[in-house]
């Protein structure tokens, strides 16, 4: 039995360096589900560079919720969405270069983003409480990234891989939750002018505030739950959208504006 354990940490610990080299090198890996198979090895694998990178000095500042969309779910065999970490080092500023030398083969997608006021600790939690615990909203792209070659992956992949994250752009002008209808908000994704990706909040697992309460409740009695300031990026509404160099991505989302994802040639 004890051997059992220490060859299931000793697989958690490769996946990890694995990715961690994939990322570091700038070169995909090999999936790494013939280390782990399950949704819960890939969290442990996750948070051995969640670790890893809080000990180096990088600062978690939010969360995105990833596989929101229900035939992406029937897809991958699950019946649950994903998440993983955002670092202050992910994120960029609207409208201004994101530098594509640093991901690996990058995606942009539009999202909804919540801004948290208040901790969400312990739960599980109602709909009431996320909505109460909320501060404001804000359209996103954000950048999904795989460490793993041709994104050929599993949910364990994903999982372990921080769910595919890379970077993310926040809009500038919050928006009170207030009085907005997230369900019926549609978004349209230009790339030069061009539409590329549409959606609605309809496409979040139905309402975005679904996707929330779901993060709210995984994290809750895990070592990083919701905190006042995270923010929160609650899945695609639309179709992903590879990235090339030079490309500039405007995203609009009814009741909440629009924000540019711009990237370096």
């Amino acid at each position: 039995m004890h051997d059992e354990w220490s060859q299931a940490v000793d697989a958690r610990g490769q996946a990890a360096d694995r990715l961690l080299e994939a990322a570091r090198s700038g070169k995909p890996c090999a999936p790494i589900r013939d280390l782990v198979s399950t949704l819960a090895q890939g969290y442990a694998v996750q948070e051995i560079n969640t670790t890893r990178a809080l000990d180096e000095g990088r600062r978690l500042v939010g969360r995105k919720i990833g596989v929101t969309n229900p035939l992406m779910q029937k897809q991958f065999g699950i019946d649950t969405p994903t998440y993983g970490m955002l670092f202050a080092d992910m994120s960029y500023l609207d409208g201004l270069p994101v530098p594509v030398s640093r991901f690996l083969q990058p995606r942009a997608e539009a999202e909804i983003a919540f801004v948290m006021g208040a901790d969400l600790v312990g739960g599980p939690f109602t709909v009431a409480e996320v909505i109460r615990a909320i501060d404001f909203v804000l359209p996103a792209v954000e950048i999904a990234d795989s460490r793993v070659a041709d994104w050929d992956i599993t949910p364990a992949d994903t999982v372990a891989d921080n769910a595919s994250a890379g970077a993310f752009v926040l809009g500038n002008t919050p928006v009170p939750l207030a009085g907005t209808d997230l369900r019926l908000a549609v978004m349209r994704m230009t790339r030069a002018g061009q539409e590329v990706s549409a959606g609605s909040g309809a496409a979040c697992m139905g309402h975005p505030l679904n996707a929330a309460v779901w993060l709210a409740g995984a994290l809750g009695r895990t070592a990083h739950p919701l905190r006042a300031g995270d923010v929160v990026l609650t899945g695609a509404l639309g179709p992903v959208v590879p990235v090339e160099p030079g490309d500039a991505f405007e995203a609009h989302i009814d009741g909440l504006g629009s924000v540019r994802a711009v990237f370096s040639q």
